[in-house]
């Protein structure tokens, strides 16, 4: 019973605080102040940038946590004239892809002859020695059960081409 009274008592105590006094002076100053402003005050919104993507152009250089390779120039490798690209055979759909989205994946062999599987250009590709891959005029010049050798003809950047050979190595678990 205490306890009612008590609740009672509190709940009046707190609702005779909401109702008493009518002192609404300091409500009606802040009124008074703000109908006293003048039209049209309101600032306009400020003009936005719009949005300009940033395109990582540093992806296909050095990364910067790796020493610098020192090129020494006088032992550099020379090109020569005598090699060069032949540019009248007809471009197979390989050399379209760069060298390096390729991965050797297998092998495969019959009574025509060895044949290398390489993943890459968005699928398996079946090629023998002799083909042409990569966009720097690569032919393949064997073809083993762990690799394939390929050599490119690139520029020396003097006018001259250089032969260049590159090994593509079985990829396990494939």
């Amino acid at each position: 019973m205490k306890a009612r009274i008590l609740l009672s008592g509190l709940v009046l105590t707190i609702l005779s605080g909401c109702g008493s006094g009518d002192d609404v002076s300091d409500l009606q100053s802040y009124m008074d102040e703000v109908r006293a402003r003048p039209k049209g005050s309101i600032e306009p919104l400020p003009q936005f940038q719009p949005y300009e993507p940033f395109s990582y152009s540093a992806a296909g250089m050095r990364s910067p946590f790796q020493p610098p390779i020192k090129i020494d120039l006088a032992a550099r490798q020379k090109g020569s004239k005598n090699i060069k690209p032949d540019e009248n055979r007809p471009k197979q759909f390989l050399e379209g892809f760069n060298i390096d989205t390729f991965q050797m994946v297998g092998t495969l062999a019959n009574q025509t002859g060895r044949y290398a599987l390489i993943k890459g250009a968005g699928g398996v590709h079946r090629v023998k020695v002799g083909d042409y891959l990569g966009q720097n005029d690569g032919r393949i010049i064997a073809i083993t059960d762990s690799q394939i050798d390929v050599v490119e003809i690139v520029p020396d950047g003097e006018g001259g081409w250089l032969e260049r050979p590159r090994t593509l190595s079985l990829i396990e678990g494939s």
